[in-house]
């Protein structure tokens, strides 16, 4: 869930038996239009190779200038690193009210990749471009 601009916004996963999710999907018009909203529904299928990801979270902070979000993912993409989920956020400083960028994001490292070489690169690389990281397990 989210608000996004000033509209307000769900997303779902809805899992069940064949009748269950039919009736779901068949309903769905008639409660957008009682309650007044935009519905639309998808089916998917199950994300294949996730078994051997490892989620890591990673944080990043600095002042606020054009091309962090791009850097931050080509450097996981150069390293075929699957990007699962992203926000961020500005806000002033505390002391000063400069604009400050927040960057949080979840990644899927492959079981067979090393950590700690992935980590030190990271730390390396935003070092060069003065970004405040932390990379560490999702818990």
């Amino acid at each position: 869930m989210a608000v996004l601009g000033g509209e307000f916004a769900v997303i779902m996963a809805v899992s069940g038996n064949w009748n269950a999710v039919a009736k779901l999907e068949s309903a769905l018009p008639r409660l957008a239009e009682k309650l007044g909203l935009l519905l639309q529904s998808k089916r998917t299928e199950p994300r294949r190779g996730t078994d051997k990801l490892i989620p890591y979270g990673v944080e990043v902070v600095a002042f606020e200038h054009p091309g962090i979000v791009n850097d931050v993912a080509n450097f996981f993409a150069r390293r075929d690193i699957n990007i699962e989920d992203v926000y961020t956020s500005r806000y002033p400083a505390p002391q000063t009210g400069a604009p400050m960028f927040s960057l949080h994001m979840t990644v899927g490292i492959p079981a067979d990749t090393s950590i700690a070489a992935v980590r030190g690169e990271f730390m390396d690389f935003c070092d060069e471009l003065n970004l405040d990281a932390m990379l560490a397990p999702v818990k």
